[in-house]
């Protein structure tokens, strides 16, 4: 049961880990609207969907789900983070696309690949920031680097690489946007992670040097 501290604790969290949330999904749909291109996660998700005809976001759904499954055998905890990852932002992008046509303009494709990439920043800075628990792909690759899989590195690497090409074996689009993402990932999320992540206010205080004091 959970104190006094940690039920006031937990609300300022959940206020940034559902925007995180929804502006990762927003990125996705605007990236497969772009049509140049998906994260190697989103590839395999789009690969699913051309093959069942299942929309994307309800496959990244059952995609998450599924990893989520790998963590019995790993013996990781999800937080309730993890389990609003897999339905928030698949809902998200199923719904964005319901609302956002498709389009042949090459300007508009562009401008949507460009906010897909930049957006999964802020996003992923407010939902990781938040500390409620990682994304079920995030405890994969931590489950495994702990059971000496490999560097939590080398394994991250071997789940992206793997989840890319299985996607695009299946059909899912890979582009100028896979490449972009690839690249500007990791800086992006650690710029907003320094900015964005969530302090209680006592940890606050904690780290609050003590003023010099005044010279006589």
């Amino acid at each position: 049961m959970l104190g006094l501290r940690e039920v006031t604790d937990l609300r300022p969290r959940l206020w940034r880990l559902m925007p995180g949330l929804v502006l990762g999904g927003i990125g996705i749909a605007s990236m497969v609207r772009a049509d140049l291109g998906l994260p190697p996660w989103a590839v395999l998700d789009h690969g699913i969907s051309r093959h069942t005809g299942i929309p994307i976001g309800t496959v990244s759904i059952l995609v998450g789900a599924v990893v989520l499954a790998t963590w019995i055998a790993l013996r990781e905890r999800p937080g309730i983070g993890t389990l609003l990852n897999i339905i928030v932002l698949g809902v998200t992008i199923d719904l964005m696309l319901a609302l956002v046509p498709e389009t042949d303009n090459p300007v508009a494709r562009a401008a949507f690949l460009l906010v897909g990439v930049f957006i999964w920043g802020p996003g992923s800075g407010l939902y990781i920031g938040a500390g409620l628990g990682p994304g079920p792909r995030d405890g994969l690759m931590t489950g495994l680097a702990a059971r000496g899989v490999g560097s939590v590195r080398a394994v991250r690497t071997g789940l992206e690489i793997g989840a890319l090409a299985i996607g695009w074996l299946l059909g899912g689009r890979v582009g100028i946007g896979t490449l972009a993402f690839a690249l500007t990932i990791g800086p992006n999320v650690q710029f907003f992670l320094q900015r964005l992540t969530y302090r209680a206010p006592h940890e606050a205080r904690a780290q609050t040097p003590s003023p010099e004091p005044i010279a006589a």
